[in-house]
This record gives C-alpha cells, sequence and structure tokens, in this order.
C-alpha cells in the first residue's frame, strides 16, 4: 500500500569493515522527501567475522555460499538486537544492502551477502534488499547507489562526497545526477595503520606525521582509471591489483605511505569539486573525521567543504538505502542510469514479505 509516511530500518555494511550501520528512521512526503532519524547505532563486527569479510575477496564461489547463510543468520542477531535494544515497534520494513562480496560489473557480476530470504523468515519483518543486482543485469555498474538520494534528500549541496572505503561524489550536471567513484580512501590507509596495530589513523595523526614521496605520489595520480570517464566505479579487486602493486616496491614506512596516499586523495578530490567555482560540498562517511585529510583538501580549493552533524556524517548510507527501499516498495525509480550506465532508471530490489 502507497502512503505518505514510512517507518524503516536501513542496514549497511562497507567495504572499510567498520561494523554494521543501522538506523530507524521515519521518511515522508511534504513538497519533496524528508526524513526524521530516531535512533542509530553502529556494531562492531567480531574479530571472527572481520576477519572472514577481510578474506572475501579470495574466497571461492562455493565457500562464499556458505559464508552467505552463515552471514545472513549473523546479520539478523544484529539487527534483532537494534530493534530489542531500542524497542522499536512499527516497523513498515526493514532495507538492507547486505555486505559487498564480489564486484566486477565487467563481468556481470555482483555480489552483496546477507541477503538471502531466511532474513525475512529470522526476523519476521518484510525485507527490501540485494539492490545492485538487477542494474548489472541492465549494463550499469551496479554502483554507486546512494545519489538518488542526494537529488531526492541533500540537493542542497551542489557535490555529495562521501569518504569511506572509497570516495565517491554524485552532483548534477546539467540537471543531470551523475556520480562515481573518485579514489580508495579507508580501504588503503586502514590497510597500513593495521600495520601499527591499530584500527584506524584517528584524526590522520600518523599521515601528519610523515613526509610525501613525489615519486610514490606521482605515479599514483598517473593510475588509468583517473582518465576514465563517468559512469565508473572501484572495488577491492581493483586496489589488490592497482594500488598495493605499486606502493610495495618503494619499502617505505607507514607513515610515509600514509601521508603521500592522504595527498593522492586530496589532490583526486580536489580535481573533481574544482569543476565548479564558489559551491557547498557536503563531505561524509568515516573519513571526514580525518581533520588532516580534510585540511589537505580545503588547501586545494576555494570551495566550501561543510561537514555535516555525526549522525549524519556516520548513517547517511544507511538512511538513503532506507530511502532506497521506500522507493522500490512504491515501485518508483531508486536507481539513475545517468549514475550507473545500465540501459534504463529502474526500481531495484528485492522484496521478501512476510
Amino acid at each position: 500500500m502507497i502512503k505518505k509516511e514510512y517507518n524503516v530500518i536501513g542496514v549497511m555494511s562497507g567495504t572499510s569493515l567498520d561494523g554494521v550501520d543501522l538506523l530507524y528512521v521515519t521518511f515522508y512526503r511534504e513538497d519533496k522527501w524528508k526524513f526524521k532519524i530516531k535512533v542509530s547505532e553502529t556494531i562492531e563486527y567480531s574479530k571472527y567475522w572481520f576477519d572472514i569479510l577481510k578474506e572475501l575477496i579470495n574466497t571461492k564461489y562455493e565457500e562464499l555460499k556458505r559464508i552467505d547463510i552463515a552471514y545472513t543468520k549473523y546479520l539478523a542477531k544484529i539487527i534483532s538486537g537494534f530493534i530489542n535494544k531500542n524497542e522499536i515497534k512499527g516497523v513498515d520494513f526493514i532495507c538492507s544492502h547486505g555486505h559487498t562480496a564480489l564486484h566486477q560489473p565487467e563481468n556481470n557480476l555482483t555480489l552483496q551477502i546477507g541477503n538471502l530470504s531466511i532474513l525475512a523468515n529470522l526476523l519476521k519483518h518484510s525485507i527490501v534488499c540485494d539492490f545492485r543486482v538487477q542494474d548489472v543485469e541492465l549494463g550499469g555498474q551496479g554502483a554507486p547507489l546512494v545519489p538518488i538520494g542526494d537529488e531526492l534528500l541533500f540537493s542542497d549541496y551542489d557535490f555529495c562526497i562521501n569518504l569511506g572505503g572509497f570516495a565517491n561524489i554524485s552532483y548534477a550536471n546539467n540537471g543531470v545526477r551523475v556520480a562515481y567513484d573518485i579514489c580508495p580512501v579507508n580501504i588503503v590507509l586502514n590497510k597500513y595503520v593495521e600495520q601499527l596495530n591499530l584500527k584506524y589513523d584517528d584524526k590522520g595523526q600518523l599521515a601528519s606525521e610523515g613526509k610525501v614521496n613525489e615519486d610514490l605520489l606521482f605515479k599514483l595520480n598517473a593510475l588509468p582509471f583517473y582518465k576514465k570517464t563517468f559512469p565508473k566505479s572501484l572495488g577491492l579487486e581493483w586496489v589488490n591489483q592497482q594500488v598495493f602493486p605499486l606502493i610495495a616496491p618503494f619499502e617505505l614506512d607507514e607513515k610515509t605511505i600514509l601521508r603521500t596516499f592522504v595527498s593522492h586523495i586530496a589532490i583526486q578530490i580536489a580535481n573533481e569539486i574544482n569543476k565548479k567555482k564558489d559551491v557547498r560540498v557536503l563531505i561524509t562517511g568515516g573519513g571526514a573525521y580525518n581533520t588532516f585529510l580534510i585540511n589537505e583538501i580545503k588547501k586545494r580549493t576555494s570551495n566550501k567543504i561543510i561537514i555535516p552533524a555525526a549522525e549524519i556524517i556516520e548513517y547517511k548510507e544507511a538512511l538513503i538505502f532506507g530511502l532506497l527501499g521506500v522507493l522500490k516498495h512504491r515501485n518508483e525509480i531508486n536507481v539513475l542510469a545517468s549514475v550507473t550506465g545500465a540501459k534504463m532508471n529502474h526500481s531495484s530490489g528485492k522484496v521478501f514479505k512476510i
């Protein structure tokens, strides 16, 4: 049934493996879509699941099927715990991204684990999930999917950038929404921070203590991906093939690598946002807390960089996957062909009803 107001739970797990982001939110229509976040939480992965998810890229497809079942059950426990802890009632449905195991759109392949029908059975709630597959089947990249939310919820900003495992950008280009991945961020930074027995570089302090290796920086900026036009997207496969093998031969200490890669990120982001002048740039995702990185971006642009409230920084993607579920429920467009390169705009996602 089409309604004016929906109470949904949005669920997101990103490539940086910070944990599972959950939020309970109400979406309602006035002159445009609006939202009110009621409660939000990130559930950190156990070491067991962190180690499994980190190695998905190296896991055989048959084993991935087994992991998919186990992860779906694990995700159901996390979501159930969130519902019970916060005494949430009146949920219309749960909207879940799952966790990306494989993303090779050039091979017509994308797999997000945690999207099996047993999720609905275990939670006793209707589920909207698995948003990427249909887009790849329609010739698209299957990513990024968040830009429809930027269009409908955050159109006051000229650029929307998320700094997670990867940096991605969304903006209106001559009235048409476009979006694409810019470069890796935490998926690379965290690898080298972990070598120092830390989970992340707090505020970019470690990177700030290093020195830029100009030769490495030049080679990073010369990677062919950056010359491609959109639509385009990145995955861990690309990082493993293109980035880590490029860095390794330099045999640099971690702080030098971190400092150099932060410069690389800032340069690539500035290249994108400087396509327009005197505009507002919204930055969200875990990288928004990397003060050193944000300052390096600011040094390279005259545009206004806006860091929103923590709730939006941390939960914007979970919020928008909640909206994608609402749009799917209403059979309205939730994936833009101008963004993914698919044959047409479409309403994507699987629905498991209870």
